[in-house]
């Protein structure tokens, strides 16, 4: 009975030393390192909007002035009646109208299309049948310039008081013809006439009328 009792006890001893831990197992740790995810962001920059953005677009605008009188020629009429006008070259211009009393019409050298010259006609009337012309042929920097009285009446307004041409230019010759004078030599009366000037074309020309 003793022995069976140690045998008891010496089994029961076994079985829990059985049952105890021979060691410390060691624990597996997994680490997770988390993903950080990358986002990219891709920028597009347009060019043509910014330079939109940035750059400022200024119109000029630029005007010539009718009353200008370098290198062109100025018409005052000091009559004490209206005085009618065209410009012609191959084609005629609108009818101008200077008032009396010294209105004024201004023209640029200008060039004629088919070659030829230009021909400033003045009136008294609204008809072309009785005209003072101021002629002229602007080429390479001179001007060829005259007067005509060939379409011009005898007993014209321009006739009885007077009408002449200058420039501001010394070196360039002047056109008078004094009132009542109806066989003027600084203006054509003939076509066989010889009363044609040159002038610098960058002469500013004056006309007076009476």
């Amino acid at each position: 009975m003793a022995f069976l009792k140690k045998l008891t006890l010496f089994a029961a001893f076994a079985s829990l030393a059985a049952a105890l831990p021979h060691g410390v197992r060691p624990t597996a740790t997994v680490t997770l390192t988390p993903v950080i995810a990358t986002t990219t962001t891709a920028t597009s920059t347009s060019t043509t909007a910014t330079a939109a953005a940035t750059s400022t677009s200024t119109g000029t605008s630029t005007s010539s002035s009718s009353s200008s009188t370098s290198s062109g020629i100025n018409i005052i009429n000091n009559l004490n009646q209206t005085v009618y006008l065209w410009s012609t070259s191959d084609t005629s211009s609108d009818m101008q109208t200077l008032t009396s009393g010294g209105g004024t019409y201004t023209e640029q050298w200008r060039t004629n299309s088919d070659g030829g010259g230009i021909s400033i006609k003045m009136s008294t009337t609204t008809s072309e049948s009785s005209v003072l012309q101021f002629e002229y042929t602007e080429s390479d920097g001179t001007l060829w310039w005259d007067l005509s009285s060939i379409n011009l009446d005898s007993d014209s307004e321009f006739i009885s008081s007077g009408f002449a041409v200058s420039t501001d230019d010394s070196s360039c010759s002047n056109a008078s013809c004094a009132a009542g004078d109806t066989d003027c030599s600084d203006s054509y009366q003939q076509p066989d006439d010889v009363d044609t000037r040159s002038c610098s074309s960058s002469a500013a020309f004056t006309m007076t009328i009476g």
